[in-house]
């Protein structure tokens, strides 16, 4: 018998149930209060700060003139980085490429709205954008790789990936690799709040961006919050969190072996195993311990804490749909559907950020190798915003065009609601008055 968290959501009162919905980050008020001071010394200070709060924070041997990685570092990482692993990383790489290329709006499309007036939309690239890789419970080039390669395709000219440093002042080798194989060159060495404050402000050294997108801890969560009128912050995303919603089709340690892959994180993460049937469930608490015993201790430990805490564990559920509307409720990051027949089950869920379907997806291989992008909302931001996408890296301008034929019944309707809502100059322009204007001058 483990002390994972169990929930008989039939007997949980309207309290109870909210609770589970809360995440690690729902009230930052004490991050936003201990981030201010170090947005500020970053915005006086620049690199200087960043170096001290590199020794601080990561105990790096940082100074301000290694703040950014150098060509001797991506080389050495090269040479660091197995080569079966570095296989896998462009494996991955060409993957997230087909799938972002395809979501590649056309740079413009116009329509015919009325005989001789036409309208549509323009893409164009963000001019520069950074991308936040994390570092603090573990190294991520399968992020780099995530937010590098849709920036890419969208053809953002100024790209720069701001990682947390090592103790030793370096940075993770396979996420060098990744950011070379994706076409990043510029890597500063610089995590936490302080990353998201240099890039928004910029330093002797960081070139300031226009936006900064990727996953972070609170901190770097209550960073974004705060310099959100300096800098585009992007779609939210902060510790991991997964849902498997599991039916009666599957066993229940296959159930508890795809809740651990997020639960590893950290204990800041969220994940649940939601099911109507007490098989499984029962199934899953009894595979636990058995998958701990084969995990690090140091994941273990972090899976523990947040199955056996106050955002994970088990909740059984009367029926499927009491489990879809738990689901929906939540609007995980992460869902698996763990069921033989996972389309069943796909129209009845509207709130997720990533759905992934059947016993052979499990959440491992999105994040590193299918395509889809693995940067996704959380902290029930799936009711309204999407993973990361090439459209993230774009922006759009709408085109109007109207020939002088359509003119005159377009200006006769501008010209009525404009004096309808009381604005003389709106009037005036679709006046006849614009007509003297535009007569050839003889």
């Amino acid at each position: 018998m483990t002390d994972v968290s169990f929930h008989d959501y039939a007997t949980l009162g309207a309290t109870e149930r909210s609770a589970l919905l809360a995440r690690s980050e729902t009230d930052l008020s004490s991050f936003l209060e201990r981030v201010a001071p170090i947005i500020e010394a970053v915005r006086t200070e620049g690199d200087a700060a960043l170096a001290r709060f590199g020794q601080e924070f990561d105990k790096a041997a940082l100074s301000p003139d290694r703040l950014k990685v150098s060509e001797a570092e991506f080389e050495a990482a090269f040479d660091a980085v197995d080569g079966a692993v570095v296989e896998s990383i462009r494996f991955g790489i060409d993957n997230i490429r087909r799938f972002h290329e395809e979501q590649k709006p056309e740079p413009m499309w116009l329509k015919e709205i009325r005989p001789g007036a036409y309208a549509g939309d323009r893409f164009t690239p963000i001019r520069s954008v950074a991308l936040y890789v994390p570092r603090g419970k573990g190294s991520f080039p399968s992020v780099t790789m995530m937010t590098s390669v849709p920036a890419m395709v969208a053809g953002v000219p100024e790209l720069s990936i701001v990682t947390p440093p090592a103790p030793d002042g370096g940075v993770d080798a396979a996420t060098l690799v990744a950011a070379r194989l994706a076409g990043v060159d510029t890597v500063y060495k610089v995590g936490g709040a302080q990353a998201v404050a240099a890039v928004a402000y910029g330093t002797e050294t960081v070139r300031p961006a226009l936006k900064i997108v990727g996953p972070g801890s609170p901190f770097v969560v209550a960073a974004k919050r705060a310099l959100a009128g300096v800098i585009d912050t992007g779609l939210p995303a902060g510790p991991s969190e997964v849902v498997i919603l599991a039916d009666d089709t599957v066993h229940g340690g296959l159930a508890a072996l795809d809740l651990l892959i997020e639960a590893e994180h950290g204990p800041d993460s969220s994940a649940y195993l939601v099911t109507h049937s007490r098989r499984v469930a029962e199934e899953a608490l009894a595979a636990l311990p058995e998958h701990w015993a084969r995990m690090s201790p140091q994941r273990a430990d972090f899976s523990r804490a947040v199955l056996c805490g106050r955002h994970g564990g088990i909740v059984l559920t009367r029926s499927v749909e009491e489990s879809y509307d738990f689901v929906n409720a939540y609007a995980p990051e992460h869902l698996e559907l763990l069921s033989q027949e996972p389309f069943l089950h796909l129209g009845h869920i509207t709130e997720a950020a990533e759905i992934l379907m059947g016993t052979h997806t499990p959440v491992s291989i999105a994040n590193f190798a299918l395509g889809p992008n693995a940067v996704l909302p959380t902290s029930r931001w799936a009711r309204s915003f999407g993973p990361l996408s090439v459209t993230d890296f774009v922006k759009r301008s709408s085109i109007g065009y109207v020939t002088a034929p359509a003119y005159p019944e377009f200006a006769g309707h501008a010209r009525r609601l404009a004096e309808y809502e009381g604005f003389s100059s709106h009037a005036l322009a679709v006046s006849e008055l614009r007509d003297t204007y535009l007569k050839p001058r003889g």
